[in-house]
C-alpha cells in the first residue's frame, strides 16, 4: 500500500470531509486505487449503499469522488442523534438500537475493534486510504477513547493533514494550540496543515504561513479560498442553522419553504431544488406568511414523533389555513408520517412508547416498528421516473387518498409496489423517497402540481451535476494546495 493519509481538523465544520473527498478526486485522477474512511461519524445526513446498507452521507460522497462503491467499511459506526444525550447506533450498516452516551463508551473496546476489522477489509481491496476525523482531534478528556483521530491515525499508519478554519477567525490558535495539547507521538504524526475558508487576497497570508512554518516546524500546504461556484454535500446541518432571512427574498420570484425541524435529516434531498435559477429555497422556523410559498416542504427527521409535537405548536393552524387557501404542502419520509393522522411507536424505537396524533392533513397512519427499511428504490410518476433512497422505521397506512409512486425494483430486485400519497385535490402528498428531485422530469412533474409549469429546470440529473462539482473541487484543490507535498 502507498502512504495513507488522515485528514484531522482543530475543530468541527473546518472543511475536513470536503477535503478528503478532494483528496480522493486527486487520487483517482492519479489512476490510484483510493477509499475513503471514517471509523465512526455523527450525523443524521445518511444515505443508503447498494447493498441496501446504511452509511454516513460525507463518506458516500468521497467514494464518489474516488469513483468507487460506496461500502459500508468505509463508515462502520454511524450515530444518528436522537435527542441531547441519545443516539441510534448503527453498525456494519445495521440500526442495533438507541444508546446513551454512557452506555456507548462503555462498549467503546467493541466499537474499536468493529473499526479496526472494517478498515482492515478496506486495505485488502484499496491502495490508499484517506481518512476523516471527527470535530477536534486535540480534545484532550476525549483523547483516551477516541476511536476516530489519532488512534486510528496511528493504526493506519497515515501521514495527518490537521485543517484549520481561518473564516471564523483565531487560526494561529487553532493549530499551535492543537499542537500544544497533542502528545508528541501524536504531534509528531502531523505532517503539515492546510488553512481552509480564506477571503481576500491570499498574498496577504504570506507573512501568516511563514509564521506558522516557523513555529511549528510543519509545512503549511495550501491556502484554500472560500468557494461559491460549485457544490458539494456537506455532512451536517451547519449549512442551516442559519434560517432564511424572508426580507431578503425577492416577492417576484417564486419561493418555496422546508420548515426547519429540530431533528432535520437528510437535508441534501433539497440541494436539486436550490440549483434552479430563479427560484428562491428557503428553510423557516416561524410560520410567517406562508402565503408568500408556492410550497412548503415538510423534510424527514431522526425523532419524528417529537418533531411531530413541535410542529403541531408552531405550524399546526397555520399549515392547515394554508391548505384551505389553497397552498401545496409535501412531506418526505418523517415529513410525509407528520402530515398524517398519527404515528404510533408501541416499541419506543424512537423514545418512550406512545402514539402522537398527527397533522391531519394525509388519510395515512404510521406505525414505528423495527427492522429499518434501508433501500436504492427505482420509481416512476406517471411517467416521469428516477432513483432515491428510503430510510425510515415502520410503516405506513393509506385509509383513503391514492399512492404517489409506484416502485419499479428495490436494491435491484424487481417489485411491483408503491410509495407514498396524495390527496384527492392534489394538494398534499409525501413520499418515502429521498433524492425525490434529482431528476429532472419528476421535478417538472411536481412543479407542475404546484402551478409552476414552464419554469426553466436543469437538462441535467443531479448524478452529472455532482460529477461536474467534484471535477471543480479537484480543480480548486490542486491550484492552491500542494497536493504532491501532501502525497
Amino acid at each position: 500500500m502507498k502512504k495513507n493519509i488522515a485528514v484531522l481538523g482543530t475543530g468541527s465544520d473546518v472543511g475536513k470531509s470536503i477535503i478528503g473527498a478532494a483528496i480522493c478526486r486527486c487520487l483517482s485522477d492519479r489512476k490510484e486505487k483510493v477509499a475513503p474512511f471514517k471509523a465512526q461519524n455523527m450525523s443524521n445526513n445518511s444515505g443508503i449503499t447498494p447493498e441496501g446498507l446504511e452509511m454516513g452521507r460525507a463518506q458516500i460522497v468521497q467514494a464518489e469522488a474516488a469513483r468507487v462503491v460506496p461500502h459500508v467499511d468505509m463508515n462502520p459506526i454511524l450515530l444518528k442523534p436522537t435527542g441531547e444525550k441519545q443516539s441510534q447506533v448503527v453498525l456494519n450498516g445495521l440500526a442495533q438500537g438507541n444508546h446513551t452516551a454512557m452506555s456507548y463508551h462503555t462498549d467503546k473496546s467493541f466499537y474499536w475493534d468493529e473499526a479496526c476489522r472494517a478498515f482492515d477489509r478496506l486495505s485488502e481491496r484499496y491502495e490508499r486510504i484517506v481518512l476523516e476525523g471527527a470535530g477536534s482531534c486535540a480534545e484532550v478528556n476525549l483523547m483516551p477513547n477516541d476511536i476516530v483521530n489519532f488512534a486510528m491515525a496511528e493504526y493506519a499508519d497515515a501521514h495527518v493533514v490537521l485543517t484549520a478554519d481561518i473564516h471564523r477567525g483565531g487560526v494561529f490558535a487553532q493549530i499551535v494550540g492543537t499542537l500544544a495539547c497533542l502528545p508528541d507521538a501524536f504531534r509528531d504524526r502531523v505532517k503539515g496543515f492546510i488553512i481552509n475558508r480564506f477571503r481576500g487576497d491570499i498574498d496577504l497570508f504570506r507573512d501568516g504561513a511563514e509564521w506558522l512554518e516557523k513555529q511549528t516546524g510543519k509545512k503549511v500546504f495550501g491556502v484554500l479560498p472560500w468557494y461559491s461556484h460549485f457544490r458539494i454535500d456537506a455532512e451536517d446541518s451547519v449549512e442551516i442553522e442559519n434560517i432564511s432571512n424572508l426580507k431578503a427574498l425577492d416577492p417576484k420570484s417564486p419561493q418555496i419553504a422546508v420548515v426547519r425541524l429540530p431533528h432535520i435529516s437528510n437535508f441534501t434531498d433539497f440541494h436539486a431544488l436550490s440549483r434552479i435559477e430563479g427560484l428562491q429555497l428557503l428553510f423557516i422556523d416561524q410560520p410567517r406568511d406562508l402565503s408568500r410559498f408556492q410550497a412548503i416542504i415538510i423534510p424527514g427527521s431522526k425523532n419524528t414523533r417529537a418533531d411531530l409535537e413541535w410542529i403541531k405548536k408552531r405550524f399546526g393552524s397555520p399549515l392547515k389555513e394554508y391548505r384551505d387557501r389553497g397552498g401545496h404542502i409535501l412531506g418526505v419520509c418523517g415529513g410525509y408520517q407528520i402530515l398524517g393522522q398519527f404515528v404510533d411507536d408501541p416499541q419506543g424505537v424512537e423514545a418512550s412508547p406512545g402514539r402522537t396524533m398527527g397533522l391531519g392533513l394525509l388519510p395515512v397512519e404510521t406505525v414505528l416498528k423495527d427492522p429499518k427499511t434501508t433501500t436504492i428504490s427505482d420509481f416512476e410518476w406517471d411517467k416521469a421516473s428516477g432513483k432515491g433512497y428510503e430510510i425510515h422505521m415502520g410503516f405506513t397506512r393509506l385509509t383513503s387518498g391514492s399512492p404517489l409512486l409506484k416502485i419499479k425494483s428495490r436494491n435491484g430486485v424487481l417489485c411491483d409496489e408503491t410509495d407514498g400519497c396524495v390527496s384527492d385535490d392534489g394538494r398534499i402528498a409525501g413520499t418515502y423517497i429521498h433524492g425525490f428531485f434529482d431528476f429532472s422530469p419528476v421535478l417538472a412533474k411536481w412543479f407542475s402540481m404546484i402551478g409552476l409549469e414552464g419554469f426553466s429546470l436543469p437538462n441535467q440529473d443531479m448524478a452529472v451535476e455532482k460529477e461536474k462539482n467534484y471535477a471543480l473541487l479537484k480543480e480548486h484543490f490542486e491550484k492552491h494546495i500542494d497536493i504532491g507535498s501532501i502525497l
